[in-house]
């Protein structure tokens, strides 16, 4: 029989220390790597380029940025759900976003995925940490979703068949939107099925995004049902390809056969069965299918170059061989998003398990064939009636019942939105017991009119489930932007606290100018200023200020020393080398010295970039990102082989982002010689 069960999964892990405390005001760091230039986007598809050019992020908020992870690794137990029956075990990490960390064979002994031997965070998220392996659910926008490393509730509830079933639900904030996604394993089945909901309860339409990103060896051959495929690469093209021999007569279904980093989005015709399959070369592997509505598929690879192999290292452990993902997504391509009216939902089924080829057709040349094959296959172990039925029986008789046995719990933001307008929604509930420190200044404006001041328990809460120091007791309120909040604030009594939140709100609602004067009236009774300055900053830069930017940060680091929380107060026990503090006493001065630094650089102002590196304790000098400024620091005073040294010394940027060229540019102001191997991180041809 099929059971759902708590577990224990111990992993070498990095710590992912506290959020940065400043709030998100700019658009994703990694942006630019999923971007279509303009010429690009002016000679595709109408319909395809009106999805890709709707409601793009103008910042990460609510969202906090996720970046005070290091890199040096622990033993650590992460709490796991397991659902198993006879032909196959699952593995789910509830507390980092629902990944499924394995999925097991047991008649064969093969694990059908890429399982990452480690938890190490990078930089790949829309708000930063991320982890490779598995299968990820990624919802919000292009990119990897920013619940990526944070805990989702969930609990157990009865299959479509009677069996248990796993629902992982939250609230997804930078759409405002709650989901579900369901696990179950038939009784003597081969296949997991997962039935997803995205629900939009509001009167508005919602842009709307999901790719289920599944991490295999790529040592395989892809295949999917098409004959052609939209290539983006990291130089910003969108160009229609054929599949599977390229222009340049190269077989892009192997993995190891691109030299760069690159998608590949399937071109599925109407009516066609929707899977996409990574087979060895006996043609056994993985497959993954659905119902209709999740009509995209994609080949990620990271080519053979010395960019894509440096960042399969720096994911995981030494030795670890390397991996490509294949994915699913409601749109055509991950740089698109679907519109979801208002009170609709979006909903289907996916199914993966093992499947077994005629490698000689699965693998040959003759690609009409080989699809043949594999959907002859696929045909033979799941039918398609079979997955249709599948979803009929989940969506009408299972995806609203209430959960029986919480196995964990999420975030209290849900929780807040129910509160607020009363939604109604079978098979999440929202509890107002999820409620934490976080939301409670928020519920109390919701009660009283009134926002209180912010205290340090108005610190997240730690994530049970995820390897995690303690949260920076920093004296902010969470924020929230949705219209709604947003009025609650224009009318509740003005103080720097209201002003502050009510500019950052303002801010994410494209009125800048409004956000700026909100921000000012509240400097002017403050007695912490530094969290408005640090805005104040990045409107300057937003707007095109580079200089007054620089005054703002760097005055902003100094309120904030003369407030007690300044690098004074500091020693070298309150951070490790690591980068991920003990106790979140350096979060702050860490986050404010590290945009002080880059925005005195950038108006070419070393000597008060010198003065205030050195007000910095040493432990955070230390840090990697640290070090790559103070490269710069080092060009900028003339100091080439002082810089060269830093260099030669080592170091690494644990939060360095996808795509990052910097490296590559230091380096090529100091010599003419290769890039060291450990600082080629570089996706696109040079």
């Amino acid at each position: 029989m099929t059971t759902v069960r708590r577990a224990v999964l111990t992993l070498p892990a990095a710590p992912l220390g506290p959020d940065n405390p400043l709030p998100a005001l700019r658009a994703p760091a990694g942006a630019g790597a999923h971007a279509v230039d303009p010429r690009t986007l002016a000679e595709l598809p109408r319909d395809m380029a009106r999805s890709i050019g709707r409601d793009p992020l103008r910042s990460l908020l609510p969202a906090p940025v996720r970046d005070g992870y290091g890199r040096e690794r622990r033993p650590a137990d992460l709490d796991t759900i397991v659902i198993e029956n006879d032909r196959l075990r699952v593995t789910v990490l509830p507390g980092l976003g629902g990944r499924v960390h394995s999925l097991h064979h047991k008649p064969t002994g093969r694990e059908l995925l890429y399982r990452n031997p480690v938890f190490q965070p990078a930089a790949f998220a829309l708000n930063g940490a991320w982890f490779s392996g598995g299968v990820e659910w990624n919802i919000g926008a292009t990119g990897h979703t920013a619940l990526s490393c944070s805990p989702l509730h969930a609990a157990t509830v009865r299959a479509p068949d009677g069996g248990p079933m796993l629902r992982l639900w939250e609230w997804e904030r930078l759409r405002d939107l709650p989901f579900q996604v369901d696990l179950w394993l038939p009784e003597g089945s081969d296949f997991l099925y997962v039935g997803v909901r995205i629900r939009n309860p509001h009167e508005r339409p919602a842009p709307v995004y999901w790719w289920s990103n599944i991490a295999v060896p790529e040592d395989r051959r892809v295949l999917a049902p098409a004959e052609s495929a939209w290539h983006h690469g990291y130089e910003r093209g969108l160009s229609r390809v054929p599949v599977p021999v390229t222009e340049d007569g190269t077989d892009r279904t192997y993995p190891l056969n691109s030299t760069h980093a690159a998608d590949w989005f399937y071109d599925l015709p109407e009516g066609q069965r929707r899977w996409i399959a990574a087979l060895d070369a006996d043609g056994s592997g993985l497959v993954q299918t659905s119902t209709d509505p999740l009509r995209g598929r994609k080949l990620f690879v990271w080519g053979t170059g010395r960019g894509g192999r440096r960042w399969q290292e720096w994911l995981t452990e030494p030795g670890t061989p390397g991996y490509a993902e294949i994915q699913a997504g409601l749109a055509r391509t991950q740089l698109e998003h679907l519109e979801l009216a208002g009170g609709a939902e979006f909903s289907w089924l996916e199914a993966y398990g093992p499947l077994a080829a005629d490698p000689t057709a699965a693998l040959g040349d003759d690609w009409t064939a080989a699809r043949a094959d594999v959907e002859r296959s696929l045909s033979a172990a799941l039918p398609r009636a079979d997955v249709d039925a599948a979803y009929t029986a989940w969506r009408e008789g299972a995806a609203d019942l209430a959960p029986d046995e919480v196995l964990a719990t999420g975030s209290g933001w849900g929780a807040l939105e129910v509160l607020r307008a009363a939604y109604e929604l079978p098979g999440t509930p929202f509890p107002e017991s999820t409620l934490g420190p976080e939301q409670e200044p928020w519920r109390e404006l919701l009660r009283t009119g009134v926002l209180p001041p912010p205290t340090k328990s108005a610190a997240p809460r730690a994530a049970r489930t995820a390897p995690q120091t303690a949260p920076a007791a920093v004296p902010l309120v969470a924020p929230l932007v949705a219209s709604a909040w947003r009025d609650m604030l224009e009318t509740a009594p003005a103080d720097p606290t209201t002003e502050y939140q009510l500019g950052i709100a303002q801010w994410h609602a494209g009125d800048r100018a409004q956000a700026v004067r909100s921000w000012e009236r509240g400097l002017k009774e403050a007695t912490t200023r530094w969290p408005l300055l640090y805005c104040l900053a990045v409107a300057d830069r937003e707007d095109g200020h580079p200089e007054r930017a620089a005054e703002h940060f760097t005055e902003a680091f100094t309120d904030h020393e003369a407030t007690g929380g300044g690098a004074e107060a500091l020693t070298d026990h309150d951070v490790t080398d690591a980068g991920a503090d003990r106790d979140g006493a350096t979060a702050v001065v860490v986050a404010l010295g590290r945009e002080a630094l880059d925005a005195l650089l950038a108006v070419d102002r070393p000597d008060r970039a010198r003065t205030l590196w050195h007000r910095l304790p040493d432990s955070v000098r230390r840090r990697g990102a640290f070090r790559l400024l103070e490269v710069r620091l080092l060009l900028a005073e003339g100091r080439p082989d002082e810089a060269r040294a830093v260099f030669d010394a080592g170091f690494e940027v644990a939060d360095l982002r996808e795509g990052a060229e910097i490296l590559g540019e230091l380096w090529a102001r100091i010599t003419d010689e290769l890039l060291p191997d450990a600082y080629e991180f570089r996706m696109r041809p040079n």
